[in-house]
């Protein structure tokens, strides 16, 4: 492959090209990298599992990490994942978009392959509107931290161009990444939540949620 095209975002039309374009890399199987409300992540089209293999290759991942899914809509999490405890739907109200990522149970008639997922699917929705315009033409993206595995998620579009450039088709570069600090992660697979991840949402926030609900988060992370 080529070296990345690094597109800004600065204006309308620059902004409109760039999302056309990583739209259709990922329509065509390429790996692309995207500005999320956290860091940059590295995309691939999530129910492509050639696209999905190559972005853990990229990465230096093997599959008993699969990357998590982002979507452009809190609606889509019904399409993916199937049991979401009433606790998870209040997290989801309360937290999405954000930088909040549920492992659910997935749906099992999905056809995908995202690794060793155990029939599970981690799920998050960004808070970052060029993300979200991505994900709304593409449909859900495997996303993970566009970075090599053991090295800092980066923060901006030439961290992920120095890491990745030659790994991905297109680059969206919005400027620094807002949040710095990547999601917060809690499997909701169970009756009782448990934080796998600590991040950007502490386990005080969640559970200021849940408490009059009569729930709360365990904290392992």
């Amino acid at each position: 492959m080529t070296h990345a095209q690094r597109l800004p975002t600065g204006t309308d039309d620059e902004r409109e090209a760039a999302i056309a374009a990583a739209t259709q890399a990922v329509q065509q199987g390429d790996l692309v990298v995207i500005p999320t409300d956290t860091v940059y992540g590295i995309g691939a089209d999530a129910f492509d599992a050639d696209a999905v293999a190559d972005l853990l290759d990229a990465k230096g991942r093997g599959r008993e990490m699969p990357p998590p899914v982002l979507v452009s809509a809190a609606t889509t999490v019904d399409a993916l994942a199937t049991g979401l405890p009433g606790y998870a739907r209040a997290l989801i109200e309360e937290f999405w978009p954000g930088p909040l990522t549920l492992v659910c149970r997935q749906q099992p008639s999905l056809q995908w392959d995202l690794g060793e997922t155990r029939g599970t699917v981690a799920i998050r929705m960004p808070d970052h509107d060029v993300a979200l315009a991505v994900l709304e033409r593409t449909g859900p993206l495997a996303v993970s931290s566009a970075n090599l595995t053991g090295r800092p998620a980066a923060l901006d579009a030439e961290a992920a161009e120095e890491m990745l450039g030659e790994e991905v088709a297109v680059i969206v570069d919005a400027g620094p990444a807002p949040g710095g600090e990547a999601s917060t992660i809690v499997d909701v697979t169970g009756d009782q939540g448990r934080v796998l991840r600590r991040g950007a949402l502490s386990l005080e926030d969640l559970n200021a949620v849940l408490e009059p609900l009569g729930a709360t988060l365990t904290d392992e992370g």
